[in-house]
């Protein structure tokens, strides 16, 4: 069974708290999750994506900064999810560090993203991720999330 097939569908509320529309959402199902602590998800690289248009002409592959975008999403998942925090609004990027893009995604691809989170303060959550596909690990990162405490 492939990362893909073995979503919980049980855990598919919690992505709710992604405000990004479906054209920018890199997290199609969550596999598992531990609320405020860490997750793992999965991406179906369709073949239609807007941006495997141009990235590359006859050769399409999902740009390394969408996988970084992966983690960040899925961290944020997590972060909202934490029951010994209020959910933040207005949650974004707000920092990449030790990013590395190993290889590359490609239509047909089932890629499985794990974000841990490693620290809060107030409003900063630094997370680490990774994106593995097929043939193994193909970004990780440490992202920094930030929003507005209420």
């Amino acid at each position: 069974m492939t990362a893909c097939a073995a979503m919980n569908h049980n855990l598919q509320d919690a992505l709710k708290s992604l405000p990004h529309g479906p054209s920018f959402r890199f997290v199609d199902a969550l596999i598992s999750l531990e609320p405020g602590v860490e997750a793992k998800g999965v991406y179906l690289v369709k073949g239609d994506e807007a941006f495997l248009e141009g990235h590359f002409p006859g050769f399409p592959m999902m740009p390394g900064v969408v996988l970084l975008e992966a983690i960040a999403q899925l961290g944020g998942v997590v972060t909202q999810t934490d029951p010994a925090h209020a959910a933040m609004t207005d949650v974004r990027l707000t920092g990449i560090r030790a990013a590395k893009i190993l290889g590359a995604a490609v239509p047909g691809n089932c890629l499985e993203i794990r974000a841990k989170v490693e620290g809060r303060m107030g409003p900063l959550v630094q997370i680490d991720g990774e994106v593995s596909g097929p043939d193994g690990v193909l970004a990780t990162a440490r992202v920094t999330l930030s929003g507005t405490l209420d």
